[in-house]
This record gives structure tokens, sequence and C-alpha cells, in this order.
């Protein structure tokens, strides 16, 4: 990792969005449901990274990627209220809505996503220029999230290797064939589910976790995380193997509870934290923010609460 005089870290959200949690007495298909409440809030993976590492406490962060319309005005708007740098490019028409219904039955989680615009290919290359310039001046930057339409699959590799190429560590959480391509860059650190972990590898991989976060390490990726909901996580980190357990929650929302963990890790790695005392951190983190009704949200003081309750043991 660079080391400068600042511990920037630079958040990249692509595919931005307005996330809206709607808390509903009953959620039923084909009935006319009235929210109890309404929650909205500047999202999209890179910006929940974001807003958790300022409520950590981390002073210098930067928000980019793309931003549309009104609805793009209400994101860096919030963006800048939070006191984060707010770098987007302006793009045509409207950011995206991400509503999360909340089933006051259950709890259970409802998402509806909409695809975003589609960037021109002069778009993209404002925010290349713009990218490398916010790399030098950061000792990591976070690529979070899906890709917009008008970018190619492989456009995290390219990203990743101009951020690299300009000084800065690299992060990257994201899914599908933009994870699969991505990796070809060697991030420092991916957080793939436990479903992806196999088929990041030759022939599908392999069901053994183990096995699975051994040959990626082995294929040059540092940091290989999969969260596994209320069973913790397992990691990878240079060469060793870790079992994470949390403690059982009173569950309020999950939405953002991954983003949280990054945030927690990259809090931590910057400081240059060992490695169990960063997934210590994240696990706290990613377990806050499911204790709280917005998206992409923690109360530092549930995370110091946590972290003694967080358990990582080498995974012999």
């Amino acid at each position: 990792m660079k080391r400068s005089t600042t511990n920037r870290i630079t958040t990249v959200t692509l595919n931005a969005a307005i996330d809206k949690t709607y808390y509903v007495p009953a959620l039923d298909k084909g009935k006319v449901t009235r929210a109890e409440k309404v929650l909205s809030t500047a999202g999209g993976k890179g910006l929940n990274v974001a807003r958790v590492l300022r409520q950590l406490g981390h002073a210098e962060v930067t928000a980019t990627g793309f931003a549309s319309g009104y609805n793009g005005q209400f994101i860096t708007n919030r963006v800048k209220e939070a006191g984060i740098r707010s770098e987007f490019i302006e793009a045509t028409g409207e950011s995206r809505l991400c509503l999360n219904f909340i089933d006051g039955r259950d709890g259970s989680s409802t998402e509806v996503l909409e695809p975003g615009p589609t960037v021109s290919g002069e778009q993209i290359a404002l925010f290349r220029d713009k990218l490398a310039r916010l790399s030098a001046e950061s000792s990591l930057v976070v690529f979070s999230g899906s890709l917009p339409g008008g970018m190619a699959a492989d456009a995290y590799a390219e990203l990743i290797a101009l951020s690299r190429a300009a000084g800065a560590d690299v992060f990257l959480d994201t899914s599908g064939e933009a994870l699969v391509r991505g990796i070809a860059a060697k991030p420092t650190f991916i957080k793939p589910n436990e479903d992806e972990l196999a088929a990041l590898l030759p022939e599908g991989g392999s069901s053994d976790l183990r096995e699975s976060l051994q040959k990626l390490m082995g294929q040059g990726l540092p940091i290989v995380v999969a969260t596994l909901g209320a069973q913790g996580a397992v990691a990878g980190v240079d060469g060793r193997l870790y079992r994470i357990r949390i403690p059982k929650l009173q569950v309020v929302n999950t939405v953002g509870s991954g983003d949280s963990f990054v945030a927690g890790y990259a809090f931590a790695h910057v400081r240059g934290e060992a490695p169990a005392d960063c997934l210590r951190y994240a696990a706290a983190t990613g377990s806050a923010n499911a204790l709280t009704q917005t998206t992409g949200d923690v109360n530092l003081s549930d995370v110091h609460k946590l972290l003694s309750d967080i358990s990582v043991e080498e995974w012999l």
C-alpha cells in the first residue's frame, strides 16, 4: 500500500442510487399497501461504504462515480451533508431508485432495484481522468456495486489497474461477470458470497470453502472474504485462513451490512492493523448496520460494544 501523508479513502459508485426503505405492516402481492415509514438515503454500495467510514470517524473520504438528473442532485447533496467529498461525474438521464420493503409481520426484506442510466464514452473518459487524479491522492480506492449500462464487463479490471498505477491500494466488492473479470487485475481485497467463490475458480471450483479461499489466494488475491450471514464469515488473508463468528443479533435491517463490513475492514486496513483485527472490526461494523433502520448506517457505540463479542480464530 502506498505510504503517503494522507489516509484518504476514495469510494467508487458507478451506478449510484437513492435507497428508499419502506416499512409496511404487511406486503401482499396484488394488494394496495400503505407505508408506515419511509427512509431515503444516498445509496449504491460505494456510497454506503463512504457513509459508514465517516460514521466510524474516518475524516478523509471521497465519493466518486456517476450521478444523473434530479435523483443525482439528491445523491450528491446527501453526500456533502454527510461530510464526504463529492467528486461525481454528471451523466445523462436519471440515477436509479433502489426500493426495500420491510414486512412488519416477520421483518423480511424485499428489494426492487432499477437498472440505472447508460453512460457515454465521453463520460467514461472524463471519469477515468478524475479517477487517476483521486487515486494519486488516496491510500485506498474501494470499487463497489454494479456497472452502469455503457460500461464493458471488464471495466473494473481496467479501472483497478489505473488506480494501482497511481499508487493506491484497491478493494473490489461486486458480483457476477464484473467480479469474474475484475479479479484479473488482482485487487487486494474481494468479498464474494459463498456461491460466487466457486464461480471464480476453473471448472466451478470446489464446494469446500477452505479450498476455494486457498486457491484464490494462490491466484494472487491477498484478501478473500466470504460473508455467511448469521454464521459470520470465513477469510483468507496473506496465505492464512480465518473463521469469524458473530453474536446473535436483534436484526432490524440487513441491507447494507456487507458494505458496512467492507467499510470496517478498510478503516482498520489503512491504519495498518493486523488481519485478525481488520476482520474483527469489519464484522462488528457489518453487524452494527443490521441493528439500524437505514441502509449503510451504523452507531459507533454499537460497533465498540460488538467488538468484544466477535470471535476471530485461525482456521487450521
